[in-house]
């Protein structure tokens, strides 16, 4: 699609060289670009560059305002990561709204679903039934993204103009009908579509079906987990009596049943086509070194079996900033740590030391706030064991990006030996409270930690411990954090994932990116198909395909694992609470960054105080990161030890953000523009 794109930024440059003599022709009409193939991609290329993709461009704060200012990824309240913008904040609606823009958008997929039928003598049957495919694809999800924003949206099906005239106002549907509505669009445009594309860069059937799994475990699981939301989170709209919100309670279990059969058969079907696969291009079984470099690589590489739909970009016509904004500090063009992941996001994975609550190991106490710190000859050492799934994700202190070691440094600890956590609070009430703030740090005539309010502060000069040299650095290293300078890493991590490790330091810069970005992969598919058995199974459905759904579930997990690096489950999935989070934190760790997390949160209704045990796909005591009605996520702060000439980990909360959710904010406001000019269009209930 990018190419169609190019070709149409073609035709309107030349569009503009006409002769003056000759009444300029203000529309293009159906007929210039319905009456041939060349002219039906310029028609996809409108449809394709108006598309809701989530991707470099998306900011959740901000919405479908096809900026990537300030581009970061995971920070709108998943525990992902933080950045220092107010762009970081619960995901609870987007100031560029996506509802006007799609109705924008579905006009113009219904006008090519209606008319290009009528010139089906110039083309072969194949080739009509794929351009009528595109538009109901476009439509399917335009709708999609519509549903899990506001729940029951007006279906329109036919050609009308937007805003609405007065004379064709159309009601919200109930949030069944409007699921119902968007199946079946998935489904017509599953049975237009070709197996292989032909045209580059736009889906195919199998990218249908994939995105169909998508949208029906969302539909899934709101019917089922709407009940356990405090007043079952379902509502008539005031101005027409419909559920606008919701399912009734005659109807969920039926609903979330079928949606989920839905996407379990989407997902399966993909599988068996045989079409795609993990990516393991250097992957090496116990080879951690190997797993890791696979991983790395696969963000970049187009002929990858596991992309199933991708978003391309060519610099300098269509590019992105990813890099510019969420680089380490050293490569600082114009920002940098736009993306800081979180300790939080850390604990999922294997390959740490853990306490007995089952949180990662700094000291040799109970928990990281007793007993004195765990200290290595390396930074490096504390990660020996991680997933390699895990550091390709995210830069680990000291780690090697760009061919050069991340030095990330919180500080220079000279006390004495052993070391008791620096900190004197580390509850969630004294969040607020910095290292600047401690007395190692404030008592200056008896100074034992050393900071860098910034990079410009002056060196800190010690002895080494093991060679008795003089040393004279930065107590912060070369990439912070820096406590009074957010542009560093907030965390003590930067993000891996997606950033270009092979790009020139002259060529970062803000529009600058290229690489692409995976809108669906297999992965998602495996996880998918996975996560649907196990709902099924739970609510004691049959497999609606007469399979073994949990053996399917169990072997989608064991080989994502063992892609990732990750401990295998040793046992089957059953149908039990614990078998769906482990598919629940498995999604978690495997789309980590991907636009996918806040849109899982939400679906399973586990962001607001009743339900946040299982924000993390899993049960856990939340207790220690909320205070009931808000919540915040911790980092991993790497120290120097100049007695011990070693390094030590202290984890505390990131003191500058905080996040709260209510459970209205599971669906989005309706613009108010929209509900105060229309004599149909209802507000969400309880707004």
């Amino acid at each position: 699609m990018k190419k169609i794109i190019y070709f149409l930024i073609a035709i309107i440059s030349l569009a503009g060289c006409v002769s003056l003599d000759i009444p300029p022709k203000n529309i293009i009409s159906d007929d210039d670009l319905m009456s041939s193939q060349s002219g039906l991609q310029v028609y996809l290329a409108r449809l394709y560059s108006q598309m809701p993709w989530e991707d470099f461009k998306y900011i959740a704060q901000r919405g479908f305002d096809g900026n990537s200012w300030l581009g970061c990824l995971g920070v709108e309240g998943t525990g992902e990561a933080v950045t220092r913008d107010n762009i970081c904040t619960s995901f609870t609606g987007e100031s560029a709204s996506w509802w006007g823009r799609a109705y924008t958008l579905i006009h113009d997929a219904n006008h090519l679903i209606e008319t290009l039928p009528t010139y089906k003598d110039n083309f072969p049957e194949v080739t009509l039934n794929e351009f009528i495919g595109q538009g109901y694809f476009v439509r399917a999800y335009a709708y999609t993204q519509m549903a899990r924003r506001f729940g029951g949206v007006p279906i329109v099906k036919y050609e009308i103009t937007y805003p609405f005239e007065d004379d064709v106002e159309v009601e919200r549907s109930t949030e069944r009908q409007t699921w119902d509505a968007i199946l079946e669009d998935w489904d017509t445009a599953i049975s237009l579509l070709p197996a292989v594309s032909t045209f580059a860069d736009t889906p195919n059937r199998y990218a249908a079906l994939a995105f169909k799994a998508e949208a029906m475990l969302y539909a899934g699981s709101v019917a089922k987990y709407n009940e356990l939301v405090p007043g079952r989170l379902t509502g008539l709209g005031e101005k027409t009596g419909v559920r606008v919100i919701g399912f009734g309670e005659g109807e969920w279990l039926e609903c979330s049943n079928r949606y989920f059969a839905e996407a379990y058969k989407a997902a399966r079907e993909v599988m068996n086509s045989g079409l795609y696969s993990l990516y393991r291009k250097s992957w090496a079984e116990g080879d951690r070194e190997a797993q890791y470099k696979n991983m790395n690589d696969m963000w970049r590489d187009l002929t990858s079996p596991e992309n199933i739909l991708v978003r391309e970009y060519s610099y300098p016509i269509l590019s992105h900033g990813l890099d510019a904004y969420s680089s380490p500090w050293i490569y600082r063009m114009p920002l940098s740590a736009g993306t800081c992941p979180t300790e939080d996001l850390l604990e999922l994975y294997d390959g740490f030391d853990r306490y007995a609550d089952g949180t990662i190991r700094v000291t040799d106490g109970a928990n990281h706030t007793l007993g004195t710190y765990l200290l290595y000859d390396d930074p490096m050492d504390f990660f020996a064991n991680a997933e390699p799934r895990l550091r390709a994700y995210v830069i680990f202190p000291g780690d090697v990006f760009k061919k050069t070691p991340i030095e990330v440094r919180t500080g220079i600890y000279t006390g004495a030996l052993p070391i008791a956590p620096i900190r004197d609070n580390y509850s969630f009430s004294q969040r607020g409270r910095f290292y600047q703030h401690m007395p190692q740090y404030t008592n200056e005539s008896d100074r034992t930690l050393y900071l860098s309010p910034n990079v410009d502060t002056g060196p800190v000069t010690y002895t080494d411990v093991n060679t008795g040299e003089t040393v004279t650095t930065w107590a912060a290293g070369a990439n912070g954090p820096f406590f009074s300078n957010a542009e560093a890493t907030m965390t003590g991590l930067y993000l891996r994932k997606y950033l270009d490790p092979d790009r020139p330091l002259e060529e970062i810069g803000e529009g600058k990116s290229d690489q692409p970005f995976i809108l669906m992969r297999y992965a998602e598919v495996l996880l998918a198909a996975a996560e649907a058995a196990v709902e099924l199974s739970l609510a004691g459905e049959p497999s609606p395909l007469g399979d073994d759904m949990l053996q399917v579930a169990t072997d989608a997990i064991r080989d994502i694992q063992n892609r990732a690096g990750a401990k295998e489950i040793t046992t089957n999935l059953t149908a039990t609470i614990a078998s769906r989070n482990i598919v629940r934190k498995e999604r978690r760790k495997e789309l980590a960054f991907e636009q996918k997390s806040k849109w899982d949160i939400r679906r399973w209704r586990v962001i607001d105080e009743r339900n946040r045990d299982g924000f993390w796909g899993e049960e856990k005591d939340h207790s220690g990161w909320s205070d009931g009605s808000s919540f915040a996520f911790k980092g991993l702060y790497p120290f120097y030890s100049t007695q011990a000439g070693k390094w030590f980990f202290d984890i505390c909360f990131e003191n500058r953000k905080t996040f709260s959710y209510s459970p209205v904010s599971y669906y989005f406001a309706i613009p108010s523009g929209e509900v105060t000019k229309s004599n149909l269009i209802d507000q969400q209930p309880n707004r």
